[in-house]
């Protein structure tokens, strides 16, 4: 072959690495690389696989060097990879171990077989390349909000043409009604983007909660540069949006800010998520005020917290119960969404029958228990006394001082009181020993002849049987459904007493039975040296090439 013709090769050979990066938008040492393996491996085909081959491309001239490289060793194991030192020094004098020398191997011709897998091997490389490229040009634009031109249809799902890229909007991520035909501009945020076997997969989403919160950012300065900040978001995708903003700034109003002049800045996303009515709500750091904003246009009367399960009661007026459910209970289940507490309504006239049944059921307790009249046992409840103990622990004096009643009214009652629940632990007490209840859980702080019956009645008889209760199972536990969130009761849950006082019990009794020892905090340091690191001792070739000397 003339060196013209070899010349006309070399040139040739940087021209096709070139193209294809600047086709795939990749780096041309990618493409050089891949060449240069596609020769390592057709080389190695034709000198023994078993041999350490390195071919080398010079980016500027084009001129293919190959060779075969052998490590220079203490004692040669394999002779095709491996040289002594003493060898070494005869073809090199700076040879030392762990140098690599290389010997010149004439160039090969690729015959047809060869050529198609030097062919595929840098098809493979490019492509990897590339996938490599689209998944990192991508990856940080998650959350982000992209425009592409729809490229066709697929049994519901919207392909997305990005440029290079491709994308995909699942049925389930497209608003309700809304359909693209080919050509069309899209809008959408990046709400995934996996690295697969076939390439990269953007996901993208007009449905998700966040995709609002970015076009409000586009059309509203006040959000964009950190001013006003969006707090939370619910959709009911296609329908209706509530979202809550806030500003630290007393001198701007957030819902203006974002409903603009004339209600400019908010129909312009309503225009883009298809006339999706959105309600802005002011963020407060009262729950009972942001929740009652939430639920707009309702106005509420009064709200009970429950803050152990995050539910809250609201009562609104007869005429706005409608208003407060929404249609199909939208209203609330969006209002609900946004706080993260559950929102129970009630009218006034609900909340008014249930107080009134729970006022008539403690004055009947009273009238039982003391043997007192109607009128004395409803002027008890009215003065907050709910349960008999109440009327133990208190001074005469607070009980004297109710309208009507008089000291020795208040000894009388109160004595009452002690001779009710002295007759009632004796029952209770005589429950326990029926039920087999060991004394020995009497001596746990804080446990009642009551608690006592209601474990016994469980089959929780001896202390190894109560330690080896769970919290869960005494307190209760809260439970998380499609409905909202449901307190599942323990064995204690009649007895009003905190989860902390539970787990101190439960924790008395693991001590008596020696189960755990009482924490010794002399002992609680780690010891670090225990801790030992292992170490890979494979070292790649690759990687020894990399930091290796190559002598000739």
């Amino acid at each position: 072959m003339s060196e013209s013709g070899i010349s006309a090769n070399r040139l040739e050979l940087l021209q096709i690495a070139d193209a294809v990066a600047r086709d795939k938008s990749i780096d041309k040492n990618i493409v050089i690389s891949a060449m240069e393996d596609a020769i390592q491996k057709a080389a190695k085909t034709r000198y023994g696989s078993e041999n350490e081959i390195h071919a080398e491309i010079d980016p500027k001239t084009g001129q293919t060097n190959l060779a075969r490289l052998l490590e220079v060793v203490e004692f040669v194991e394999n002779k095709a990879t491996e040289i002594d030192l003493k060898a070494a020094k005869k073809k090199n004098k700076e040879a030392e171990i762990g140098d690599f020398i290389s010997e010149e191997l004439p160039p090969i011709e690729f015959g047809r077989i060869a050529a198609q897998s030097a062919k595929q091997v840098i098809f493979q490389k490019v492509r990897d390349a590339e996938r490599d490229r689209q998944y990192d040009e991508f990856k940080d634009k998650i959350n982000e909000v992209i425009s592409g031109i729809v490229k066709r249809v697929e049994y519901g799902n919207v392909i997305v043409d990005l440029g290079r890229n491709e994308a995909i909007i699942r049925r389930d991520d497209l608003l309700p009604r809304e359909s693209f035909r080919s050509g069309d501009r899209v809008l959408a945020y990046i709400q995934e983007v996996r690295r697969e076997q076939r390439g990269p997969q953007i996901f993208l989403s007009r449905t998700n909660n966040n995709f609002m919160a970015k076009l409000f950012m586009q059309e509203v300065p006040e959000i964009y540069d950190g001013i006003v900040e969006i707090i939370a978001v619910a959709r009911d995708p296609g329908s209706r949006a509530k979202i809550a903003v806030h500003t630290s700034e007393n001198s701007i109003d957030p819902v203006g800010a974002c409903v603009g002049m004339r209600g400019s800045r908010v129909q312009s996303v309503v225009n883009e998520l298809q006339g999706e009515k959105i309600d802005i709500v002011k963020w407060s750091p009262d729950i009972a005020t942001f929740v009652i904003s939430s639920l707009a246009p309702a106005e509420a009367t009064k709200v009970v917290l429950d803050e152990e399960i995050e539910r809250i009661e609201v009562v609104v007026p007869d005429d706005h119960l409608s208003l407060a459910i929404g249609r199909r209970g939208q209203n609330v289940r969006l209002a609900s969404q946004l706080t993260k507490w559950d929102i129970d309504i009630l009218t006034e006239a609900e909340e008014s029958e249930r107080r009134q049944s729970e006022f008539n059921e403690k004055s009947e307790i009273f009238i039982k228990a003391l043997d007192v009249d109607e009128v004395i046992a409803q002027l008890l409840v009215s003065e907050g006394f709910l349960s008999i103990e109440d009327l133990i622990f208190v001074e005469i004096s607070e009980i004297s001082s109710i309208e009507g009643f008089d000291d020795d009214t208040a000894i009388e009652i109160q004595s009452r009181a002690k001779a009710f629940i002295e007759e009632e632990n004796l029952k209770q007490d005589t429950r326990r020993k029926e039920l087999g209840v060991l004394d020995d859980l009497e001596q746990i702080d804080g446990m009642t002849t009551s608690m006592l019956v209601t474990l016994g009645e469980n089959n929780i008889k001896t202390l190894d049987d109560f330690a080896g209760c769970s919290t869960d199972e005494l307190f209760g536990w809260v439970e998380k459904t499609e409905l909202g969130s449901k307190k599942q009761n323990g064995l204690f849950t009649g007895f009003d007493i905190p989860m902390e006082k539970i787990e101190e019990m439960i924790l008395n009794a693991r001590l008596k039975l020696g189960w755990i020892a009482e924490l010794d905090e002399s002992n609680t340091d780690i010891d670090d040296t225990s801790i030992n690191e292992v170490e890979d001792k494979k070292i790649e070739l690759s990687e020894k090439l990399a930091n290796a000397r190559i002598l000739k």
